[in-house]
């Protein structure tokens, strides 16, 4: 099964146009903290990797906090935890799309917009 992605250049151009969008952050408690992608129409959910992992034992538990109804983007630091929690959601059903290279990513792209 192939995951989608979104670059952090599509994530920024989908959260200027204001709509809804859902972004899981399966880092842990403290990085989150210390900081998450944040936007006006953007409603951030933190839930660390190991919660999500323990879901493949769980075959009919789902998270409660999660929409299934909406495109949800999964990150993660540099994006491998955010892939395996991802592949784990989509097969539980929900519509997942992971951000390309995670956090850092993020990041590096918000610096590259602030020397251009």
């Amino acid at each position: 099964m192939t995951l989608k992605t979104i670059t952090p250049k599509e994530l920024e151009e989908r959260l200027k146009e204001n709509s809804q969008t859902y972004i899981l952050d399966v880092r842990a408690e403290e990085k989150y903290n210390d900081f998450h992608i944040e936007a006006a129409k953007l409603k951030n959910i933190n839930i660390p990797k190991t919660t999500i992992f323990e879901l493949e034992e769980k075959s009919d538990e789902e998270v409660a906090s999660l929409p299934k109804n909406h495109e949800i983007i999964v990150t993660c630091t540099t994006g491998n935890s955010a892939k395996k929690c991802a592949t784990i959601l989509s097969e539980k059903n929900y519509n997942v799309v992971l951000l390309e290279g995670g956090i850092t990513a993020w990041k590096e792209y918000l610096q590259s917009q602030k020397r251009n």
